[in-house]
C-alpha cells in the first residue's frame, strides 16, 4: 500500500510529461523516451491497484481501503497546481476522491494517450521534408508577432518639410505593405492546410507556420474528443486557430488601408514641396535674368517701383488681409477637390461591392472582399469636410452604405459559422478514422470514433442551404452517417 501511495503522488509529474512538443525536431526523440518512461510507470501504477483490489476481495470486502484515508476503494488524486480548463481533464480533480478502479480507467486513457503522441513523433521522423520544414519554421515570428512589428512600425509620424526624410518613409511605408501582403498569403496558407488538409501531419505543419518560434505542444483531447494545443501558455483548440487567422485577416486589411492613406499623404506633401521648390527656382532665374536687361527707362521704372513700396508700407496690414483671404480660397478649392475625389472613390468601392455580391450564395472570400469595399468607402464618405459642396450627398451615402456593410458583416458570420462547422467536421471524421484505424480492437478507441461520428453529423446539419458549403456539406453527411452506421453495428 505504501508503494502505491508514493507512485500516485508522482501522478502530476508523469502526466505533465505525456505531452509532444513540435518544434525542434532533434527534441522529439528525447520527448518519445519520456513518454514511453510515464508510461511504464502509470502500468506499474496499475498494477499496484490490480493486486489491492484482489487483496481486499480475499478479505470478502467490496471495495478496497487506503490506511490512511477513511473510504472504502478511495484517494484523493494529488494537486497538480494551476491547470488550464482546457485541459483539466486530463489531470482530473485534484482533491476530488476517487475510486481505485476509476483511476485503473483514467490510467487507461492517459496510457493511449502516450501512444498516440509516440505514433504521431514517429511519423515526423519518418518524414525528412517534414522535418526540415519545422526546423525552418521555429525559426521565423510567429505569424501574430510578425502582424504586431508591423504594425508598430508603421505608425509612422511624417516629417511633411523635409523631403528627403519624407521619400525614406514612403519607402519604409511600401516595404511595411509588401510585408503585410507576405504576411496575408502565409496566413492563407495556415487556414487553408489547417481547415482542408486530410493529413495530421499536413495539419500540425500550419499550426507550426503559424506560431513560429513559439512553438507548439499536443497536450489532450477535449471532452468533445477535439485536439487541444499549447503555445505560449495559451490553450487552443484547432478550429480556434482558423478563427485566429480570420481575426488576423481582418486586422491586416485595416492596417492596409491605414499604410495606403499614410502613403498617400506623404505623396502629395512630397509633390508640393517639389512645387514650391521648382516656383522658387523659377523666380531666382528671372531675378538673376534682369540686371542683364537693365535700360535708364527701366532703371527709372525701378526707383518708380522702390518709392511706391514706401507707400505700401503703410497699407501693408491690407496686403495681409488680401493674402489671407487668398490661403483660404486656396484651402477651401483644395478641401472641395478633395472632397470630390473622395466621394468618387468612395462611389467606385460601393458599386465594386454591390457588384461582388450578385447572386448568392458565395464563398467567405467573396463575402470579406465586399465588406472591405464597403468598409474602405465608408471611411472615405466620413473624412468629407462640412464645408464642402458634396457633404449633404456624403452623408446619404454614408447611411446607406453602413447598412449594407452591416448586412455584409452578418452574412460574413453566418458563412464563417458553415465554414467552422464543416472544418470542425472534417477533423473530427479524420480523428474517427484514426480511432477506427490505430486500434481496431480498442473498446474505447471505437467508442471515441463513434462519438466524433455523431459530433460531425450534427455540425454537418446545423449549416445553413444558404450558405456556399451547403452542396459539400450534404453529400459529407450522407457519406458520415454510413460510417457511424458502420461502427456502430460493429
Amino acid at each position: 500500500m505504501a508503494n502505491l501511495e508514493i507512485l500516485v503522488s508522482e501522478l502530476p509529474t508523469l502526466i505533465q510529461n505525456l505531452k509532444l512538443t513540435i518544434g525542434d525536431s532533434n527534441k522529439i526523440m528525447e520527448q518519445i523516451i519520456s513518454i514511453n518512461n510515464a508510461q511504464e510507470q502509470l502500468r506499474n501504477i496499475k498494477k499496484l491497484i490490480a493486486q489491492e483490489l484482489r487483496l481486499e476481495s480475499v478479505k470478502n470486502s467490496a471495495i478496497a481501503t487506503l490506511p490512511r484515508i477513511d473510504t472504502v476503494a478511495s484517494l484523493f488524486l494529488p494537486s497538480v497546481g494551476l491547470v488550464d480548463p482546457a485541459i483539466a481533464e486530463k489531470f482530473g480533480h485534484s482533491k476530488t476522491k476517487i475510486s481505485l478502479t476509476d483511476l485503473q480507467s483514467k490510467i487507461d486513457d492517459w496510457i493511449e494517450w502516450g501512444y498516440f503522441l509516440q505514433a504521431i513523433a514517429a511519423d515526423i521522423l519518418s518524414d525528412d521534408s517534414l522535418v526540415n520544414q519545422l526546423n525552418s519554421n521555429i525559426n521565423h515570428l510567429s505569424l501574430f508577432a510578425k502582424f504586431q512589428v508591423i504594425s508598430e512600425n508603421l505608425k509612422i509620424n511624417l516629417v511633411f518639410e523635409k523631403s528627403h526624410i519624407l521619400e525614406n518613409q514612403i519607402q519604409k511605408i511600401n516595404n511595411y505593405q509588401n510585408e503585410l501582403l507576405q504576411l496575408k498569403q502565409k496566413l492563407n496558407y495556415v487556414f487553408n492546410t489547417i481547415k482542408n488538409s486530410r493529413s495530421l501531419l499536413n495539419i500540425l505543419l500550419g499550426v507550426s507556420a503559424f506560431c513560429g518560434k513559439s512553438g507548439f505542444a499536443l497536450e489532450w483531447l477535449d471532452d468533445d474528443h477535439e485536439l487541444i494545443i499549447s503555445s505560449d501558455s495559451k490553450f487552443q483548440e484547432l478550429t480556434d486557430i482558423l478563427n485566429d487567422c480570420d481575426c488576423l485577416q481582418e486586422q491586416i486589411a485595416v492596417l492596409i488601408i491605414q499604410g495606403d492613406t499614410l502613403r498617400e499623404q506623404a505623396e502629395q506633401a512630397l509633390k508640393k514641396i517639389e512645387q514650391e521648390n521648382h516656383n522658387k527656382a523659377t523666380i531666382s532665374q528671372h531675378v538673376k535674368i534682369l540686371p542683364k536687361f537693365l535700360t535708364p527707362k527701366i532703371v527709372r521704372s525701378v526707383l518708380i517701383v522702390v518709392s511706391s513700396l514706401v507707400v505700401l508700407g503703410f497699407g501693408s496690414w491690407k496686403i495681409k488681409e488680401q493674402s489671407l483671404q487668398w490661403q483660404q480660397m486656396n484651402l477651401s478649392l483644395t478641401q472641395e477637390a478633395s472632397a470630390n475625389a473622395k466621394f468618387k472613390s468612395a462611389q467606385k468601392f460601393g458599386m465594386e461591392a454591390a457588384s461582388l455580391v450578385q447572386k448568392p450564395p458565395h464563398p467567405l472570400k467573396v463575402w470579406q472582399q465586399a465588406e472591405t469595399k464597403w468598409h474602405q468607402a465608408i471611411i472615405l464618405l466620413d473624412s468629407i469636410s462640412h464645408k464642402t459642396s458634396v457633404y449633404d450627398r456624403a452623408k446619404k451615402k454614408l447611411a446607406y452604405y453602413q447598412i449594407n456593410y452591416k448586412s455584409i458583416s452578418q452574412r460574413i458570420l453566418v458563412e464563417k459559422k458553415a465554414l467552422a462547422n464543416l472544418e470542425s467536421a472534417q477533423k473530427l471524421a479524420i480523428e474517427a478514422n484514426f480511432f477506427a484505424n490505430s486500434s481496431p480492437y480498442s473498446l474505447l478507441f471505437r467508442q471515441q470514433a463513434q462519438y466524433k461520428w455523431v459530433q460531425a453529423i450534427n455540425l454537418l446539419q446545423a449549416i445553413p442551404e444558404s450558405t456556399s458549403v451547403s452542396v459539400q456539406a450534404k453529400e459529407m453527411l450522407t457519406m458520415y452517417k454510413n460510417n457511424y452506421a458502420a461502427i456502430s453495428q460493429i
